[in-house]
């Protein structure tokens, strides 16, 4: 990722919001490697937004006009909303721009087999967003398990504490809270977990269970006093953890304002969905998942995702072995229990990116994916379509496992 590429890899980006800001940014910090040159986007004040950020000339009011046009550029960075990825990566594909697509790649098993297909036929690119396999503590663990350093590999624990208020912001408030206008919580949220017990797992998973629900933010849970809409509820942030208030001191706040159009916090909260009461919003996707996992030689892992947790979204994994057991739970570093001497040692990875989200992985996502694209070599890519695809299927598998309360046999 640091060689120096003779010419910028040329980028359209398909979708402006907070996921197309933060690939795009690696333009800022790389401008020798990595231009945005178009910008598809239908909010007209984001998309002015965005192509001032990033000096971007052309400008178009959603991805088709874009594809009406003659190739513009040498990547197609698609970020738009979940249920909006198939037909943009499909299209762009087949006019010939490699495909770097936001997880999940689409909301049914059918458009993601098809987004694949099409990179394929169309001989381009097709890296997926599954940004945890990037991270540097993850290669790290990935290595420690392949060198034999635990011994031989018999389970896997992964838990992503999602925070109770980025849950209650993008799971209840936001963007993701139905089904029917996004999908289940396990794909939308947590498929790059699945993917990533199947990167450290590096065999076939072959049977899956799965357990949850929607346990708390229902009707029947709201508070007698409380009101529709928080600006208006006796309630304060001291006795509602779901206050919306809290986003007056919280990085939320600034993406509650910019979705609303407006400077004023309060303003947001009454003209957005972002300021009505957990209790009493139209939300149906589960507040916490259990997945259990079979893979081939028997070898077990297990995958929680909660939203009632103080951390957001700094997972916890511990890997046991035969000879020892490895354990992170700040996103950094891994602490090795060696079982024969008894001994413990904190292991680092290099964090020049760590202030990038997702701890870094953000950065080395799409500086992969562009040296990839400079270099022309596909094999540098750790998330390529055909196996994104697999951990994809896995995460439907789940879902269908937990709907109807079964174990389900699988080769994935």
């Amino acid at each position: 990722m640091g060689t120096q590429h003779p010419h910028p890899v040329t980028a359209l980006v398909v979708g402006a919001g907070n996921r197309g800001c933060a690939y795009s940014a690696y333009s800022r910090a790389h401008p020798d490697k990595l231009k945005i040159v178009a910008v598809g986007e239908p909010r007209e004040a984001i998309r002015q937004e965005f192509a001032k950020a990033f000096g971007v000339e052309q400008q178009f009011a959603g991805w088709e006009e874009a594809a009406a046009q003659p190739k513009l550029a040498d990547i197609a960075l698609i970020t738009t909303q979940d249920q909006m990825h198939k037909e943009p990566a499909i299209a762009f594909a087949r006019l010939g721009y490699h495909i770097l697509l936001e997880k999940p790649m689409a909301v049914t098993e059918e458009d993601c087999e098809a987004i694949v297909a099409a990179c394929e036929e169309s001989g381009v690119m097709l890296a997926v967003c599954h940004v945890l396999r990037y991270a540097p503590v993850n290669r790290l663990i990935k290595r420690l398990i392949e060198d034999g350093t635990i011994g031989d590999l018999v389970n896997i624990q992964h838990t992503e504490p999602v925070g109770f208020f980025h849950f209650a912001h993008s799971y209840v408030r936001g963007n993701w809270r139905r089904e029917a206008t996004s999908s289940f919580s396990l794909l939308t949220k947590s498929c790059h977990d699945v993917d990533l017990i199947r990167y450290w797992m590096d065999r076939p998973c072959t049977r899956v269970s799965s357990f949850g629900s929607l346990l708390h933010f229902r009707k029947e849970k709201k508070p007698a006093v409380a009101a529709d809409h928080c600006v208006d509820c006796p309630l304060t942030v001291q006795q509602c953890a779901f206050n919306a208030r809290k986003y007056a001191t919280s990085w939320f706040g600034e993406t509650v304002m910019r979705d609303a159009g407006v400077d004023d916090i309060e303003e947001a909260l009454r003209v957005s969905p972002y300021g009505r009461c957990v209790y009493n919003c139209d939300n149906d996707v589960v507040d916490h998942q259990v997945v259990n996992f079979e893979f081939a030689g028997g070898v077990t892992a297990s995958f929680t995702m909660v939203a009632f947790t103080e951390k957001l979204c700094v997972r916890r994994t511990v890997v046991h072995g035969t000879r020892g057991e490895l354990t992170c739970d700040d996103g950094e570093s891994v602490m090795h229990f060696d079982f024969a001497t008894g001994q413990k040692k904190r292991l680092m990875e290099e964090t020049a990116h760590a202030h990038w989200g997702h701890g870094g992985s953000d950065y080395y996502t799409i500086a992969t994916f562009v040296d990839a694209v400079a270099k022309k070599d596909p094999s540098l890519l750790p998330t390529r379509g055909r196996d994104a695809l697999r951990s994809h299927l896995l995460t439907f598998a789940a879902e269908r496992a937990r709907r109807t309360g079964t174990v389900l046999s699988v080769d994935l």
